[in-house]
């Protein structure tokens, strides 16, 4: 199977479960949108989630990943099965010690955070948001936990299953609106319901995860009392030398999350709610496509770090970039031209209004023309993890992020909440672009083949078709839902007959392995 083959199979499975789990997210959203709306509850929540949210991606899903795959993706092709579990454990017991220790901290200082980063709150809400916090803020321990069971599985091959466990947070949530929420008399109680659901889901996630990895026949288990003698091992060093930098580099994404609540509390009421929501209809196809393939590059580009060479790694870089465009490029058009009606068919329902609606379009549109940037600084940024040389990605998201800061101040002037997603879109452009160039340097080669300008001209030029169409569409009819309806599935059919009359590789790969599927899962029925 070719490199490409390959990229695009795990991909899609990735991608595959990964769409599970957003289905089952918007789902969630649109419930809870229907009972909070965009006010006063609402905006207490989402405030408070952002925070345990925050140090999951800082110390979970990205740090712990980008600091742990190349350590353990080297031990799994040269150790013994049982030295791995040895590992396992290793990492699981102290990542539980420090982020017990960081729970307990947090929940203990919860009113200092929560007036940190909600300035503009009024006093009431800020007291229901530290309220609130408290309940989640465990959260971030369960599901780095079930980070951690992930990204170990992914080193194994094993990637749908984990992909789909996230959704976990949303079957919680889903079941306490539908069958609890109506039965809570108070509007108080029913948010902090809502917050108790949350740390269930990460349960959930968990046990999912570690369950996993039990059927694959790893055995670990946490040992406190080798503690001390864990943070000796030569792997814990190693894993802490890289996580370190990731996590100061992850912590400026973090810290510009943050700066845009703390901007946002400041504008009209709803603002953090529009900012929300937009960010999690774009984090869609960031997920399925962006996050998927740094989920199989980075294992990818830490084996070849073994065995291979900075011409195998380019290979693998040029790939993740092809597949970028490839899926970024139309998600970016249709998000732009279609925001507003999937909007409002998603969550104008209940107490979320038209006005919400525009509200959060505003923030939408800007996110989109960022989504390209986004994903390409995420594959970039891997494949220095990939080199271990995690220092200049840490300088470089620093930087970005002081830029960042200063449109959030400039931009929220003029275009309200929109302005801070159009500074993050911007601050984005410029860090890959900086990403690019010192990694060009440091591998000392060419990224940009004749095949990928190639590539390049054939692809623009059949999003250019793509957008003249899906603009006719919605510009022909007037109802939301058949706009969505109409343009989403006659979108993707006409983007992939053009990308197959254009003979894109992408395309000829993924019909394969979707018919594949398809057929395999039709005999086992």
């Amino acid at each position: 199977m070719t490199k490409n083959k390959l990229l695009l199979k795990n991909m899609s499975l990735v991608s595959l479960g990964i769409m599970v789990s957003r289905i089952l997210g918007y789902l969630r959203d649109m419930l809870v949108a229907s009972v909070f709306g965009a006010g006063f509850y609402a905006d207490a929540f989402y405030a408070a989630f952002r925070i345990p949210n925050l140090f999951r991606r800082l110390f979970g899903e990205s740090s712990l990943n980008a600091a742990f795959v190349p350590v353990f993706s080297e031990k799994v092709q040269t150790d013994t099965k049982q030295q791995i579990e040895k590992l396992i454990s290793a990492v699981v017991t102290v990542l539980f010690v420090f982020l017990s220790s960081f729970t307990i901290l947090g929940i203990i200082f919860a009113p200092q955070i929560t007036k940190i980063i909600t300035w503009g709150f009024e006093k009431e809400k800020l007291v229901l948001t530290s309220q609130l916090l408290q309940i989640m803020f465990p959260f971030m321990l369960l599901i780095c936990l079930a980070a951690l069971g992930l990204s170990i599985l992914n080193c194994l091959g094993v990637f749908f299953i984990p992909a789909m466990s996230s959704a976990s947070l949303s079957i919680a949530e889903i079941v306490f609106v539908l069958f609890i929420v109506n039965h809570l008399p108070k509007e108080e109680w029913k948010v902090k319901g809502l917050a108790v659901s949350v740390l269930i889901g990460g349960i959930l996630q968990l046990v999912i995860n570690f369950y996993l990895l039990f059927l694959k026949n790893y055995r670990f288990s946490l040992m406190i009392k080798q503690f001390f003698y864990f943070l000796s091992l030569a792997e814990i060093k190693k894993i802490s030398i890289l996580f370190f930098p990731v996590v100061v580099g992850f912590s400026a994404d973090q810290i510009n999350a943050l700066v845009d609540t703390l901007c946002a509390s400041f504008l009209s009421e709803g603002s953090i709610t529009a900012l929300y929501y937009s960010n999690r209809l774009m984090q869609l196809p960031l997920a399925l496509f962006g996050t998927a393939l740094v989920t199989v590059s980075l294992p990818q580009m830490s084996k070849e770090i073994v065995y291979g060479t900075y011409e195998d790694i380019k290979e693998t870089i040029v790939h993740s970039f092809r597949n970028t465009l490839f899926f970024m490029l139309p998600a970016m058009i249709g998000l732009v031209l279609l925001g507003k009606p999937i909007i409002s068919v998603l969550f104008e329902h209940g107490k979320f209004t038209h006005k919400a609606t525009l509200m959060t379009y505003s923030c939408l549109m800007f996110y989109a023309l960022g989504l390209p940037f986004f994903s390409t600084t995420k594959i970039l940024t891997s494949a220095f993890y990939a080199l271990k040389m995690p220092n200049l990605p840490v300088k470089i998201a620093f930087v970005s992020l002081m830029l960042n800061i200063v449109l959030n101040v400039i931009l929220m002037q003029f275009l309200e909440v929109g302005g801070l997603a159009l500074a993050s879109t911007i601050s984005s452009l410029f860090c890959s672009i900086l990403l690019f160039t010192n990694l060009k340097k440091i591998m000392n080669t060419k990224f940009l083949t004749p095949q990928l300008k190639k590539f390049i001209i054939k692809i623009f030029f059949v999003n250019i078709i793509f957008a003249i169409i899906v603009s006719l569409i919605s510009l022909y009819f007037k109802t939301p839902g058949i706009i969505t309806l109409l343009s989403v599935g006659l979108g993707i059919i006409i983007y992939f007959g053009l990308t197959w009359m254009m003979k894109i590789e992408e395309t000829k790969i993924l019909t394969s392995f979707i018919y594949r599927f398809i057929y395999a899962s039709s005999h086992n029925v």
